[in-house]
């Protein structure tokens, strides 16, 4: 059987038992999305959307949010900093430290609510959907620029079990679990799956002897899934995460240190060192404070949905507590101190609390006539705190809703704080109708609102309005409302059975935010404010999907148009830790993606893909100099090429082998263009032998074959996080 790499254009998957809404290959073989809000199939969708079912994942060895993102067009992301601190970029439309995303992440019908719950393991996937393009019409304010849908492995009505354990490189040691049956045949199914990771770590502190990119990961899912009545299902779900890691690890390229080999600030000329460039990249590490980092997310969500021949109602409510805290050195990350009131100690504590409602109504599928309405609505709680601190050499005192002005070994500097409460709500309806057998035209709507409520400390070293006090705390408050109607109009053509045409318009919005309380105060920037715009984006699309050779060939592409208004830019201020988020009042986008997938003998896949992106600065009151450059994050391209093989050996078993080859492209990371990241590529391997009916496999695996060296993230004025060396490793995996 084949197994396709990247289900993206085609695919044929391995039969899982799972509920008949899950999200998967059909029994044609033919890919089935729900990028919708309906099922239909892949190729057929009438939108740009890339796909991996389960066994794409396992064949890619997709352990993380970056795995994939890596391989698919026009969409990039950087991890750096922390656990939960992640920007990504798709078509152009970025995410900056402390902004919200560009894209709606739904899991298994519950969207995520703060962008630190993205980088979590993923594990016992059953299918990913990456989808381009503005979908606020469907999935809300933050798909501005796309949506990302995971389907997890649904409980199952016979007993099964799933588990994978490899050790790599670095002392890196995962594994993961699942186990699913009956606890009523047909009438209560469970699922509970984990996943653990113990990594030791490959970059090093050269100064303290210790590696700066440990860490600790454990994770654990539950859901149970009642048939109450012929048309009423009950899901019931529960999840947790806890990550521990070293955090906080820059380096500052301006610093200038004694000699080549010290650590320590020359203390003549301590910021004398060369002048920033993105290109250049050093792996080991100087702070004298090693830092630390730990995150958690709980989750809990049910679901109930009513099928009736007339149309299926669901109700989906989720409850959701983020927190996650930083520590670590303070600009230029050296092993000196407190250099002209910089080099001390730096923290960040973030905890959210929200729940959320999503109730719809929508027609049965297969009527000429087709419709959904919907209302959503969020409540989010919110505190945020920033600290410096003064480094005695006794290491860093953690600070979470209180400064320690008059602690002896590490005292607050500076406090910034703030509790933020915000009510979204939404309205939002769609009907699609088939002109003729060929032709349907679809037109979706959808208002959201957004109310955002800052109460300051009075207790912060900046930015609190006058008349706040602990005592008098009416004064400490301020208030934001934001709202936005996102409509979007798609033709599909059926042209023949082979070839589907597509055009699209539509809307996106991001919310305004407000900075933290007393940043811009602090950073001095003219242009720089406490609240930051709104960003909406408008896009033109159109592409076409096409099958060729019997469905041996696979071509899909689309071309893309996008002006966007008020993106985010982000400005970091190292003296004072200062993080600030202005606007560039408007950027003009266009570009495309292609994508490739050929099976010239059975067993045998050639898989390739190449996302182009143009930007262009148009307007930027904070800084007029920078109209006419590329605007920051945005990769120039991207694309993957590659090929895997799976063949038999015996009747019993197939050997798998499989390699490709990343391509990221020139990178920008400011709006003045100061210096750019240059394009770069990583091979990855994977390949072993398995059981020719899925029970077991034995694989290696490479990552960046060629230890290619480059920096994760380049932050303007020379603050830089390289990315992780080579990693490399083995792994069995059983299922019964």
């Amino acid at each position: 059987m084949s197994a396709l790499a990247l289900f993206a254009v085609t695919g044929t998957a391995r039969a899982q038992a799972a509920s008949p809404d899950e999200t998967t290959a059909s029994d044609g073989g033919e890919i089935v999305v729900i990028a919708r809000g309906r099922t239909e199939s892949l190729q057929s969708a009438p939108l740009s959307v890339t796909a991996f079912s389960s066994q794409a994942l396992e064949d890619a060895r997709i352990k993380g949010v970056s795995d994939f993102i890596g391989i698919t067009p026009n969409i990039s992301i950087v991890q750096s900093q922390s656990a939960g601190n992640s920007f990504i970029t798709i078509r152009g439309i970025s995410q900056v430290r402390n902004g919200e995303s560009p894209i709606a992440v739904v899991t298994d019908g519950v969207q995520q609510i703060s962008a630190r719950q993205f980088t979590s393991d993923l594990f016992d996937v059953q299918q990913i959907e990456v989808l381009r393009g503005p979908q606020g019409a469907l999935y809300g304010r933050n798909a501005i620029g796309g949506a990302i849908i995971i389907t997890t492995k649904q409980p199952t009505n016979d007993f099964h079990v799933d588990a994978q354990i490899s050790a790599g490189n670095g002392d890196d040691y995962r594994g993961q679990v699942s186990v699913s049956g009956p606890i009523i045949p047909d009438k209560l199914l469970f699922r509970i799956a984990g996943s653990a990771r113990n990594f030791g770590g490959l970059l090093h502190n050269v100064y303290l002897g210790k590696t700066v990119d440990w860490v600790h990961d454990r994770n654990v899912r539950g859901q149970l899934k009642a048939f109450l009545t012929d048309t009423l299902t009950a899901d019931l779900r529960g999840s947790y995460t806890h990550t521990k890691a070293i955090g906080d690890q820059y380096q500052y390229q301006g610093a200038k240190f004694e000699s080549d080999t010290s650590c320590f600030l020359d203390p003549t000329n301590p910021f004398g060192g060369p002048a920033p460039d993105a290109d250049r990249v050093t792996r080991s590490f100087c702070a004298n404070n090693r830092g630390r980092n730990y995150r958690s997310i709980a989750e809990g969500s049910l679901k109930l949905t009513n099928e009736a021949d007339w149309g299926t109602i669901t109700n989906v409510f989720s409850y959701i507590h983020v927190k996650e805290y930083l520590e670590g050195d303070q600009f230029p990350y050296t092993a000196s101190r407190n250099v002209f009131g910089t080099d001390g100690t730096q923290t960040q504590y973030e905890n959210v609390r929200a729940w959320q409602d999503d109730f719809r109504i929508a027609s049965p599928d297969g009527d000429r006539f087709r419709w959904m309405v919907g209302a959503y609505i969020l409540r989010t709680k919110r505190f945020i705190s920033t600290t410096t601190g003064l480094d005695n050499g006794g290491g860093i005192t953690s600070i979470y809703s209180d400064p320690q002005y008059d602690d002896p070994i590490n005292p607050t500097l500076s406090y910034l704080a703030d509790r933020n409460r915000n009510t979204a709500y939404a309205f939002y309806g769609n009907v699609s109708y088939d002109l003729t057998e060929r032709l349907e035209a679809s037109v979706a709507f959808r208002y959201d609102h957004d109310h955002r409520r800052q109460e300051i400390d009075p207790r912060s070293s900046a930015g609190v309005p006058e008349g706040c006090t602990v005592t008098a705390t009416d004064a400490c408050s301020r208030v934001a409302n934001f709202s936005k109607a996102q409509p979007k109009v798609t033709l599909k053509y059926q042209a023949s059975d082979d070839l589907t045409l597509f055009a699209d318009w539509g809307i996106g919005f991001r919310s305004g935010q407000f900075n933290q309380a007393g940043a811009a105060v602090a950073a001095n920037l003219p242009g720089a404010f406490d609240l930051a715009k709104q960003e909406s984006a408008n896009t033109t699309e159109a592409g076409f999907k096409a099958s060729l050779l019997g469905g041996r060939l696979r071509i899909n592409g689309s071309a893309f148009y996008t002006a966007d208004k008020n993106p985010f830019y982000f400005v970091f201020v190292g003296a004072v830790g200062a993080q600030i988020l202005v606007n560039v009042d408007k950027v003009d986008l266009y570009g495309g993606e292609i994508e490739a997938m050929l099976t010239p003998i059975d067993g045998l896949d050639l898989f390739a893909n190449y996302g182009y992106t143009h930007s262009k600065i148009k307007r930027f009151t904070f800084n007029p100099a920078d109209v006419g450059n590329w605007a920051p994050y945005i990769p120039r391209d991207s694309g993957t090429i590659g090929a895997q093989y799976r063949f038999p050996v015996s009747d019993a078993l197939n050997m798998f082998a499989r390699g490709e080859m990343e391509h990221h492209g020139k990178q920008y990371w400011d709006p003045e263009n100061a210096t750019a990241r240059s394009s770069f590529q990583l091979v990855n391997l994977h390949g072993g032998i398995e059981a020719e009916d899925g029970s077991w496999s034995l694989t290696g695996y490479v990552r960046n074959l060629t230890d290619k060296k480059y920096n994760a993230e380049f932050v303007s004025g020379g603050f830089v996080q390289p990315a992780s060396p080579r990693t490399w490793g083995v792994e069995l995996r059983t299922s019964f």
